[in-house]
């Protein structure tokens, strides 16, 4: 055989000549063969149908193009499609699969060797050789094979053979409608087209010019990658929106796999640049793996994607995220929230996760930005090419890919109808005020200083709760006090006359700054995470402090401290910011004019010891989506169980309702922070309840303030309270049914049916 190397070169000048579809394949069967001296070389590329045709052939009979077709599994072509991998045979009449097609001539040819096309891990065909010769098959030349495939399956999936008359009906690009059912984590409808987060490299770059400067690259970056992970593991932080240490352990062993490496180095000996032998072994993997029923294989799929991911990004020196086109909806595996910025957007409409979770950081973010974010779309990267059409629905988590005509005239329906409702609550500038007269206030949750420029178009009252972790989890090193205070002066001024209230550090559990300790735990989000590493690093709170002290000289300075779980934690950490002021005061700077101390009540035994902390704080924040989590026993980031329990259970109602009456006995402000204020049916509740401030995100302002406007607090406040010893489970149905009669308006029926 000769130098595979020189069969990808003549591979290259064909793939530059301009000539018609049928020709390029027919050149290259007969290119394949002499280069690697085969009787018969033909390729066979999927239908719709899921069965194979042949497509192009060098040594059975031309006549038979086009007109032979095997079913899906049919013939030695099929189980090669099926099990997508290599099959070779000596003697192929013998063997137990082989189907005999006269129409092709080929009864004078023994010998069978078979390869998958992959693109992408999908089964775009399979390209076969034959030989009169009974003979054994060598290793190197299957390789050979397998490395001209991968080429191939770019070549065949190029524009000019998909469109190509002759070629109608193939199954080479993607084109049937799909539809994924997924998690709604930011709300919104968008209408774009996909973009690949990780995408294929592309066909100009398959080809080396340098084969041995080629493997230098791939074992540089195999060193990188190995040197990156040992990094990770070896000084235990694990970076904010990345893998779990498990996940890490699993890349390092692959990461130094023998049999991984020696296939990417074969590639890229064969000819191909190491690039595009990462992307054959990461398609003969994903082929291999998403075909096995054992789900724990297909949880290894995912390390070896990630893994792969991982070496091209250091192949080519980080994934590019400029140059995005117009309306473009990302669609990748995971993202992380720094990732998620480094976007233009301008042009970023939409964000397809086939993981994620409502609370995850890029989840935050996306909500900040008003971009629709769809997560747990297992599949989605399988089954989506760059530049297909894509709708993405935040409102009721689906993706559809390449929709229907109908599919899409609905969804522009809806797209302007939700357009035309952002200008009504546009319209609704002034406060929020009930049907009966009670004044509610609407304030915003933000995280990120560009969050706040809708801060007057919204309406809201103030900001409600500003994360400040955000600033920590993209730096790799603590950031300095005047980086600190910059940042925290800028929220102010951005405020301008409006309240802001600022939440001190919630590190740990999901959230980890590069430079902040870590520990593995078996549950962290009830582990060592907030004011607890507040109060055991008090370094890290303090500079934090001092930055918001300086910040705010001669304004209102709001401080909340998160998870307090007992009184004295509480006393503890109001007892570091009167340090941190007397520190400002010696050294001469100017101080806030007032300063406030806010408790975020997130633990159910801090709400039962709130009478004990109430004389240390001079507001109190309900975090009620982690107090919900804590009393329900159930992970709100678990979807078996995050759903299963209900706020409207008259148990939660009865707590919170007990929250706010301590606090209106000791004349102390009290709100719900989260999403649990931001549901329509649940924020007539809390009203109803007593509460008389929500916080939530930006984007749920314009709908609570219309649903505030219909609702009778008095006579919803009256039906409740003969309902609260209920044996019910939840008295959403209950409220549901009563709608009016409970003083509900229609926006809260509408949308209480889901929880």
């Amino acid at each position: 055989m000769r130098d595979p190397r020189r069969l990808l070169k003549r591979m290259r000048e064909l793939m530059a000549v301009q000539e018609h579809a049928q020709a390029r394949l027919d050149h290259l069967t007969a290119m394949i063969a002499e280069e690697a001296g085969w009787d018969v070389c033909s390729i066979y590329l999927a239908r719709q149908s899921n069965a194979l045709e042949l497509c192009a052939t060098y040594g059975l009979k031309p006549e038979s193009v086009h007109h032979v077709r095997l079913q899906p599994g049919e013939g030695l072509v099929g189980l090669v499609a099926r099990r997508a991998r290599p099959l070779s045979t000596s003697n192929a009449r013998a063997h137990p699969a082989f189907s005999y097609k006269p129409e092709t001539g080929e009864e004078p040819f023994n010998t069978f060797v078979g390869v998958p096309i992959l693109r992408g891990g999908r089964m775009v065909g399979v390209l076969t050789a034959q030989t009169a010769q009974e003979r054994q098959v060598a290793g190197d030349e299957i390789e050979t094979l397998q490395t001209v495939a991968m080429v191939l399956a770019e070549i065949v999936a190029s524009g000019d053979i998909v469109e190509s008359e002759e070629m109608a009906g193939l199954d080479l690009r993607q084109s049937r409608p799909e539809r994924f059912q997924g998690g709604a984590f930011s709300g919104g409808v968008a209408k774009g087209v996909a973009v690949l987060f990780e995408p294929h490299v592309e066909s100009a770059r398959l080809i080396a010019d340098d084969p041995a400067g080629e493997e230098e690259r791939l074992d540089t970056a195999i060193s990188a990658l190995r040197a990156s992970i040992d990094d990770m593991l070896d000084s235990g932080r694990i970076p904010f929106g990345g893998p779990t240490r498990d996940v890490l352990q699993a890349y390092r062993m692959f990461a130094h796999d023998r049999g991984w490496l020696e296939r990417l180095r074969e590639a890229v000996r064969r000819g191909l640049t190491a690039e595009a032998a990462v992307e054959r072994v990461r398609n003969e993997n994903r082929a291999r793996l998403m075909k096995a029923a054992d789900h724990t294989f297909r949880e290894r799929l995912h390390d070896l994607e990630d893994l792969a991911n991982r070496l091209l990004r250091h192949l080519e020196g980080g994934v590019k995220t400029a140059n995005l086109p117009d309306n473009a909806i990302i669609i990748a595996r995971n993202i992380g929230p720094a990732e998620l910025l480094d976007f233009d957007r301008e042009k970023l409409k939409g964000i397809a996760l086939e993981e994620g979770s409502a609370s995850s950081h890029a989840a935050i973010v996306a909500k900040a930005l008003g971009i629709p974010l769809v997560g747990r779309l297992e599949g989605a990267l399988d089954r989506a090419e760059d530049g297909d059409p894509v709708i993405l629905d935040g409102e009721f988590g689906l993706l559809h890919i390449r929709p229907q005509p109908d599919v899409v005239e609905t969804y522009e329906a809806r797209i302007r109808t939700l357009s035309e409702r952002r200008l009504a609550y546009a319209e609704l500038r002034g406060p929020a005020v009930t049907a009966d007269g009670v004044r509610v206030g609407l304030h915003m949750n933000a995280g990120l200083l560009i969050e706040l420029m809708a801060l007057d178009e919204i309406g809201a009252d103030g900001v409600g709760l500003f994360r400040t972790e955000f600033q920590f989890m993209v730096a790799e090193t603590l950031p300095r006090l005047s980086a600190q205070a910059a940042v925290y002066k800028a929220v102010l001024d951005a405020a301008g006359n409006k309240p802001v209230v600022f939440r001190t550090l919630d590190l740990g559990g999901d959230k980890v700054a590069p430079f902040a300790p870590s520990t593995v735990e078996p549950n962290p989000a009830l582990g060592w995470r907030a004011i607890r590493m507040g109060l055991d690093r008090p370094g890290l709170l303090r500079y934090q402090l001092r930055a918001l002290i300086l910040a705010a000289a001669g304004r209102q300075l709001q401080v909340m401290f998160p998870m307090i779980a007992a009184p004295w934690e509480m006393r503890a950490a109001r007892d570091m910011l009167d340090r941190e002021l007397l520190h400002a005061k010696r050294a001469g700077h100017d101080l806030p004019s007032e300063v406030r101390v806010g408790i975020m009540l997130e633990t159910p035994g801090m709400a039962w010891a709130l009478e004990h902390a109430i004389d240390s704080v001079d507001f109190v924040s309900v975090g009620a989506n982690d107090l919900m989590q804590y009393f329900f026993a159930a992970d709100r980031q678990n979807s078996r169980v995050s759903e299963r329990y209900d706020v409207l259970s008259p148990s939660a109602l009865d707590l919170l309702k007990r929250i706010n009456d301590i606090c209106v006995a000791h004349d102390t402000p009290v709100s719900v922070c989260g999403e649990v204020a931001a549901k329509p049916l649940e924020a007539a509740v809390l009203v109803a309840l007593g509460y008389r401030n929500l916080s939530m995100a930006a984007s749920n302002i314009g709908p609570i303030k219309k649903l505030v406007s219909g609702l009778d607090a008095r006579k919803l406040g009256t039906w409740l309270a003969s309902r609260l010893a209920s044996p019910a489970d939840s008295l959403r149905p209950l409220l549901l049914e009563a709608g009016d009669e409970a003083g509900l308006p229609r926006e809260a029926v509408e949308n209480g049916r889901v929880i």
